[in-house]
């Protein structure tokens, strides 16, 4: 079956670097500050990107907040420690002159406590304009209401998606970046949203930018159906993502092979967003036992159909472990230098590597919508082939500790690994690996 691809037809093409500007540029905890014009240190690693072999930057969030970008305050105002209008439309022309699409990050499922709209709550009581806004209760003896918030976070006051108000204000939020020359939204905690809301927003920002990119941040959940329900073009693979990790570390492929057929089924209606880490999650480096099998877990984003993003520093195998506490979220989020040169060169043969594999797709977008199927299975192996529209590379894998020989049928020649192909062309072709192996054929 052919998959339905609501989104744009360019998304086809595009790998995403994906960075957190706030901790990119090593900004302050606190917002409201002085403009610090601290964005043309992304502009500088626009060529970083490219020479990766990706051709997209997605933003963690650019507006105005309170602490960690989350906390939104303005929606139209960049973050004074991030910069100025100016700067981002100069970082927005820089990427369009070099190819560069640009994913902004939409927080709309709720607001910081500094938001204006908020604050007129508090300050005007249960009349205020915009106390429909949100999801009010009683008002205590302070003449403070209960709120819903998100997922306990006080301090992230949520949104009432059922007020026309809030879908005017998203919908004209998204448009306006839009216009400015941004190529799509990351629509954080979707899951913890209406559909219908999405749905109405979706519809509008298409009429005005019908070429745009919406996806949904999901966790959890049926996948498909808020794709549906919300008209949206994706959503976050995170079953994919746990799966990689996971099999790996227990050295258990039948959990990637059981993912990778789930994988298959989302891609009967929309191509999924594929990572193998991001600013929630630690490191792939740091949340692999064998730092070997980095390589393994990146041939498998390169080589199954989704819409890849690598987080940036994972292509130089950075480490980092997310904790739940406090500033739980600084290892992953971490300052970088001013340009690529000044990286250790430590990292380096991961970033080759990431430039063979992201090349290796790059030379065969097919991939985007390709779907996989397992040909062997065991604890320690698999091998799979991913096909589309006539196309087909097969992919073996290998933690075992002793070299091994894997069904590929059909298969001629070795595209990148370690690998030797045992009877090529033939039904009952194989390829031979190394201890901890891995290889890619056609």
């Amino acid at each position: 079956m052919t998959p339905t691809i609501p989104g744009p037809g360019w998304v086809e093409h595009v790998i995403w670097w994906h960075a957190y500007p706030l901790g990119f540029v090593g900004a302050e905890r606190a917002g409201g500050g002085p403009v610090r014009h601290r964005l043309p240190q992304l502009t500088a690693w626009l060529d970083h990107l490219l020479a990766l072999g990706a051709n997209g930057l997605a933003l963690g969030p650019v507006f105005a907040s309170e602490t960690h970008g989350y906390d939104t305050v303005d929606h139209y105002r960049i973050d004074p420690r991030l910069g100025d209008d100016a700067d981002m439309d100069a970082l927005l022309a820089a990427a369009s002159a070099k190819g560069v699409r640009v994913l902004f990050d939409g927080v709309f499922n709720h607001v910081g406590r500094g938001h204006p709209a908020f604050q007129a709550v508090l300050a005007e009581g249960p009349g205020a304009a915009t106390a429909s806004w949100f999801r009010l209760r009683e008002w205590g003896p302070g003449g403070e209401p209960d709120y819903d918030d998100f997922e306990g976070h006080h301090h992230l006051v949520a949104l009432n998606h059922a007020e026309p108000a809030v879908v005017d204000l998203v919908a004209d939020v998204m448009n306006h970046w839009l216009d400015r020359g941004v190529d799509g939204w990351r629509l954080d905690a979707a899951y913890a949203v209406p559909s219908g809301f999405w749905a109405q927003v979706a519809d509008r920002v298409r009429a005005r930018h019908p070429e745009a990119y919406l996806m949904g941040e999901v966790i959890q959940g049926d996948y498909a159906a808020l794709v549906a329900d919300g008209r949206l073009d994706a959503v976050t693979q995170y079953e994919l993502w746990k799966a990689v990790w996971s099999s790996l570390n227990d050295r258990n492929f039948h959990e990637l092979a059981h993912a990778l057929r789930r994988h298959d089924g989302f891609l009967d209606t929309f191509v999924p967003y594929t990572f193998l880490g991001n600013h929630d999650t630690t490191r792939i480096a740091s949340r692999l036992d064998d730092p070997a099998h980095l390589e393994h877990a990146l041939v498998v984003l390169a080589t199954v159909g989704g819409t890849p993003s690598v987080y940036a520093g994972d292509e130089h195998a950075f480490r980092g472990v997310k904790r739940d506490r406090e500033g739980g979220d600084d290892e992953v989020r971490p300052p970088f230098p001013a340009t690529p040169a000044e990286l250790s060169e430590l990292g380096l043969p991961t970033f080759h590597r990431h430039q063979e594999l992201l090349g290796l797709r790059r030379r065969h977008p097919w991939l985007h919508a390709a779907r996989t199927e397992p040909l062997e299975v065991t604890n320690e192996h698999l091998s799979y082939a991913s096909s589309a529209g006539g196309e087909r590379l097969v992919v073996a894998l290998s933690t075992g500790d002793a070299p091994v020989r894997l069904t590929a049928p059909g298969v001629s020649e070795v595209l990148a690994g370690d690998g030797s192909v045992d009877r090529p062309g033939a039904a009952d072709a194989g390829v031979r690996l190394p201890q901890g192996g891995w290889a890619v054929l056609r």
